[in-house]
């Protein structure tokens, strides 16, 4: 029997009432998403890994969604959120059981931009973008994209964690790309 198309306009629905407190919400929204990860899950399982289980990454996604629950941001798309969260986890369950994805850069090479024909930004047009950012991730988009600092010296000069710095790189420069019309 074919799984119908997910809503995700009721799973956006659903996390803000979980996050509300609304416990039913919240057992309906890991039901459904787990629906919707199943199938995530079987397209991404390693092929090669014998003993994998493609229930187990759901299981792992939905424990890193409960985790993770309170960095969706109400007002946005649960879909996106949730999807980042599942690729992390099929990458770590692909480390785990010893797949590597080799890709030869040849079969791309119709896809990817010359370089020499894509602008770059020059330090004063990332200057003038961080001034769009307040705080925490004008600290982090400087420090990662200016001064060139790994994502773990950032986190322990700010005192934060890796997650958090990663987090806020992400969402900082949606915010700038949002701002120039690029989002």
């Amino acid at each position: 029997m074919p799984v119908p198309p997910a809503d995700f306009g009721r799973l956006d629905t659903l996390l803000t009432s979980a996050n509300a407190g609304d416990e039913n919400a919240y057992r309906q929204f890991l039901e459904e998403a787990a629906k919707i990860l199943r199938g995530f899950a079987r397209r991404k399982a390693p092929a090669s890994a014998s003993g994998f289980d493609p229930e187990d990454l759901v299981q792992e996604i939905l424990m890193a969604v409960h985790i993770k629950r309170h960095t969706w941001r109400e007002g946005e798309p649960v879909a996106p959120w949730l999807f980042a969260i599942a690729r992390y986890k099929a990458i770590d369950a692909y480390r785990r059981h010893g797949r590597r994805v080799n890709l030869d850069i040849a079969d791309f090479t119709d896809k990817l931009e010359d370089p020499t024909t894509v602008p770059s930004a020059n330090r004063l047009d990332v200057t003038k973008a961080l001034r769009l950012l307040a705080g925490r991730q004008r600290e982090v988009v400087a420090a990662l994209s200016l001064e060139g600092r790994s994502v773990g010296e950032t986190a322990n000069r700010l005192g934060v964690t890796e997650g958090a710095v990663r987090v806020a790189f992400h969402r900082g420069l949606a915010s700038i790309a949002a701002k120039f019309g690029q989002a």
